[in-house]
Order: structure tokens, then C-alpha cells, then sequence
């Protein structure tokens, strides 16, 4: 692996996707990523599907597979003395530990932030939760459903105020692993002044919260408690998904010059009194709303997309994955990456989605099957150990 983390060691206890998505993160720029599974099962999403790929013991889990690029894979039972002392070797040689296990679990197996510490003081954890570390509530499992609906997210996401919606991927799992690295990034900084590692926390509650920006301040400062409204924006308009003849496009007016330009577009004269402001357009949306609805029937997204981008309207597709991923400017940002799996061949995985100035595209490792390097991987501990 290339990457500016190619120094670093990072050591993957976590399981299922907040944990996995921030190791792979680091693996992504350069880290050697080493994953510690369970014996017999693996992590956990190894048997979440279908969909699966590949035949029998080689059957993978696609959900797997999206989260573990960039790792190796030794099975280590932390309930056994001599898998703790490899766990114990693994810590000395890591810069970095992930994971995501309940407040007090790491602790019970002997291996605390003291313990850790003791072993290693330049450690940088990452230590994931679902509700926090500390408060009354942090004993809770965090499921990502379970937290969109606690932090509010599914009250702002769904057609209506009556039909709270979760996001359509683990929004809070992923946002607390991006979170999370950021905090390792910084103490990794600060390790080179100190000398010394530290634990850096965050929660799939947290991540939630954090992203709630202009919706939360409508609360804490406005006073104004938001609630879901479909397609629409609660203080643009038009703004929102309309239906043509052969799908959906999507339309965002963010000022009254490109209003002058969109609204003649549709059959409206900008200076129509109903839509004159901004906040004239916010209050008669349903009105406005069905004007385009109407106009933008008539023709195909192709038709629409073509005349928005002549007049300067910011428009788009509603795309499907398949799509997405056929998508030549998805490609060109190499957001597509393909490696060749121990079992299944070629396979294609999201890309990341951070680039360097002046350097290619990185080499990229597939995902682990079970135990693959655990040989490996002792066999360097050993090295190690000899120096």
C-alpha cells in the first residue's frame, strides 16, 4: 500500500460497520490495518446477506466486504490466555487501536485503557459506542436505527411529519467512523510533541447530533422544533424532486437571479407577485410546486436536464445505483476501485473518496477472508519481538 499513513500499524478490534468503516479508512491512505476476528464466525456481517457472493466456504458477504478493504485477518479468542498474550504483542507494535465494543467489555478482558497504556503509552484508541461512554444511558446497544430515531434524525427525513424515515444506509455508523478518525488524526499529531498516545472517543449518537447544523440552531436559537417535509427545503424554494416523463429531477432555485433565469423556463414570469422573494416563493411553495409539476411533465429528464444547465439552473438526476456506478464522472473521480479477492477474483468496491495532488491512484488490497494472514502476521510479531 501507498499512502501517507504507510508507518503506522493500525489494529481493528471492531466488528460489524462504525469500527470496520474507520480502520478502513486508514488502511485507505497507506495504514497496515490487521483485524482481530473471533474464531469460527468471523465479524459478525460476514453472515449478514443476502446478497452473498462465491459458493459454500467461500461464500462472502457483500456487506462484509464493504468495510474491510485494506485489512489483514488473524483469529484471535480473547477469552484464551495465549490468544490475549498475541493481543498483548499485537498492542506493543500498533499506533493505533479501534474499537466498538460496549462501555467496560475491553475492560473485562483485560485490556482497559490503563492495561493498554502500560503496554503501549504512544497507543492512539479509538474507542466507538452507541450513546457515549458516560451519561445515563451509555450501557444501551447502538443499533444505527436505533440512534436515527433517538437523535432526531428520522423526525427530519420521511415525506411528512407522520412518517419518520431512516436514512437508506447506516448514516450513524458511518458518521461516528469519520468522526473518529478525525479525533485519531489529530492525537497522532500530537504524538509527535508528546510522545504519547491518548483514547479519543465519539458515539453514532454523537456523529447524529453533530450533523443536525441549520436544523439545530432552528431549535436552540429560533425556537422552531423542525419536522420532516419531503423533497422540499423549509427556507428555499423551489427546491425539491419533480416528476418529468421517464423519472425524477431534482431543482434548486437558491436566489432570485436564478429564479429570473428558471422561471421562464416553466411558463412563470419572475415577476409574478405570488414569487417575487424569496420568502414569498417559501410561503406559496404548494402552489409553485404544482406550476412546475405540471410544466416539467411534459417532457423527459434529458429535455430538462439540458435546458436547466443552458440557463444556469442547478438540476440533476434521480439516479438508482446502477447508475451511479456507470456514472462517467462517478468514474472519473476513481471513486470505483477494483482488487483481486483470495476467492471470488475481480471484484469492484466504492472507492474512497479523498485524492492527493501528483500521485495516482493507490493500490488496494480486497477484504480478508477469515484468518487469512494469521501466520503471517505471528510470524512478524516474531520479528518484532527479535529486534
Amino acid at each position: 500500500m501507498a499512502g501517507p499513513l504507510t508507518d503506522l500499524v493500525v489494529l481493528d478490534l471492531s466488528r460489524v460497520l462504525t469500527g470496520p468503516y474507520a480502520a478502513m479508512m486508514l488502511g485507505d491512505l497507506g495504514a497496515r490495518v490487521i483485524k482481530v476476528e473471533r474464531p469460527g464466525t468471523g465479524d459478525d456481517t460476514r453472515e449478514w446477506g443476502p446478497p452473498f457472493v462465491g459458493e459454500d466456504e467461500q461464500r462472502e458477504s457483500t456487506y462484509f466486504l464493504s468495510a474491510n478493504r485494506n485489512k489483514e485477518s488473524i483469529v484471535l479468542d480473547l477469552k484464551d490466555e495465549g490468544d490475549k498474550d498475541t493481543l498483548a504483542r499485537l498492542v506493543r507494535h500498533a499506533d493505533v487501536l479501534v474499537e466498538n465494543f460496549r462501555p467496560g467489555v475491553l475492560g473485562k478482558l483485560g485490556f482497559g485503557d490503563e492495561r493498554l497504556a502500560e503496554l503501549n503509552p504512544r497507543l492512539v484508541t479509538l474507542s466507538i459506542t452507541g450513546f457515549g461512554h458516560d451519561g445515563p444511558e451509555a450501557s444501551r446497544a447502538g443499533y444505527d436505527q436505533i440512534i436515527q430515531g433517538e437523535a432526531g434524525l428520522m423526525s427530519l427525513t420521511g415525506p411528512d411529519a407522520g412518517t419518520p424515515t431512516k436514512v437508506g444506509v447506516s448514516i450513524a455508523d458511518l458518521l461516528a467512523g469519520v468522526f473518529g478518525i478525525t479525533g485519531v488524526l489529530a492525537a497522532l499529531h500530537e504524538r509527535e510533541h508528546t510522545g504519547r498516545g491518548k483514547v479519543v472517543r465519539t458515539s453514532l449518537l454523537a456523529g447524529i447530533v453533530a450533523v443536525h447544523s441549520w436544523q439545530a440552531t432552528r431549535w436552540l436559537i429560533g425556537g422552531e422544533v423542525p419536522e420532516a417535509i419531503g423533497n422540499r427545503h423549509p427556507t428555499v424554494a423551489p427546491y425539491g424532486a419533480f416528476e418529468c416523463k421517464d423519472g425524477i429531477v431534482q431543482i434548486a432555485v437558491g436566489n432570485d437571479t436564478i429564479w429570473g433565469r428558471f422561471a421562464p423556463l416553466i411558463g412563470i414570469d419572475p415577476d409574478d407577485e405570488r414569487f417575487r422573494s424569496p420568502s414569498d416563493r417559501v410561503s406559496e411553495t404548494e402552489e409553485l410546486e404544482r406550476l412546475i409539476g405540471e410544466r416539467v411533465a411534459e417532457h423527459p429528464i434529458a429535455h430538462w436536464l439540458e435546458q436547466f444547465a443552458a440557463n444556469g439552473v442547478p438540476a440533476g438526476e434521480v439516479k438508482p445505483l446502477d447508475k451511479v456506478y456507470e456514472w462517467p464522472q462517478v468514474l472519473s473521480q476513481g471513486l470505483i476501485v477494483e482488487t483481486e479477492h483470495p476467492s471470488l477474483g475481480t471484484i469492484r468496491l466504492p472507492g474512497p473518496p479523498v485524492r492527493f495532488d501528483g500521485e495516482g491512484p493507490f493500490a488496494h488490497a480486497p477484504p480478508p477472508t477469515l484468518g487469512e494472514h494469521s501466520d503471517a502476521i505471528r510470524a512478524w510479531l516474531d520479528e518484532q519481538d527479535d529486534r
